[in-house]
């Protein structure tokens, strides 16, 4: 699947195993969601474009890269994504942070947005979308489909946990869209949860139920 990169790096891998158990409280999953949000954001942030400037350094002055063009934008899908943000922006401070919110409709499952506000201009920037969880990949589709409507063009898609029929998906819907994986799970069971997953990632970030 060549626009899926499953990050495979043992200190994920340690800390999403923390994140499954039932045990782990609200505070230690909130920064263990942070924490493998940084570690999988210098993986997928590698490829930013980069420029020369010239920087006076105690020696001399030299020519020498920093990121190029506009700032990054966080853009989580509400609410659980905003867990993964704190993460990325420890990488980078200066990305600007949008907002997506999708609710489903009971009768028809589908999506509709009720919340976009994105960083202006949106097509001038790397987009990162963050939701720790990918099951269906309904969200995240629709998610990527509205940014890709407000102007969005460079657009990354990171999760902690997905199900195979979720990737699949996303990757069939959006295959320019790179997609990081902290850890691909086994299935999708009929209430639609992953399995073995880790609970819903909402309820266990804001210790709501």
């Amino acid at each position: 699947m060549e626009n899926v990169t499953i990050i495979e790096h043992p200190l994920v891998q340690h800390k999403i195993s923390m994140l499954r158990d039932k045990r782990t409280g609200t505070n230690e999953f909130r920064t263990l969601i942070e924490e493998i949000a940084t570690l999988m954001g210098y993986e997928a942030l590698r490829d930013l474009p980069l420029e020369e400037v010239e920087v006076e350094t105690p020696i001399e002055t030299c020519m020498t890269p920093v990121i190029a063009g506009k700032k990054l934008a966080v853009v989580p899908i509400l609410r659980a994504g905003l867990g993964m943000v704190n993460g990325i922006l420890a990488l980078v401070p200066t990305a600007k942070v949008g907002h997506i919110g999708l609710y489903r409709d009971e009768k028809t499952h589908q999506p509709h947005e009720y919340f976009c506000k994105l960083p202006d201009p949106i097509e001038q920037r790397t987009i990162v979308v963050t939701d720790p969880m990918l099951a269906t990949g309904g969200s995240a589709v629709a998610a990527i489909d509205f940014i890709k409507q407000h102007g969005g063009k460079h657009i990354k898609f990171m999760c902690v946990i997905a199900a195979p029929e979720g990737l699949e998906r996303l990757r069939k819907a959006h295959p320019d869209v790179q997609i990081y994986v902290g850890h691909l799970d086994r299935q999708l069971n009929e209430k639609a949860y992953i399995c073995p997953g880790l609970g819903d990632a909402g309820d266990r970030i804001f210790g709501t139920k």
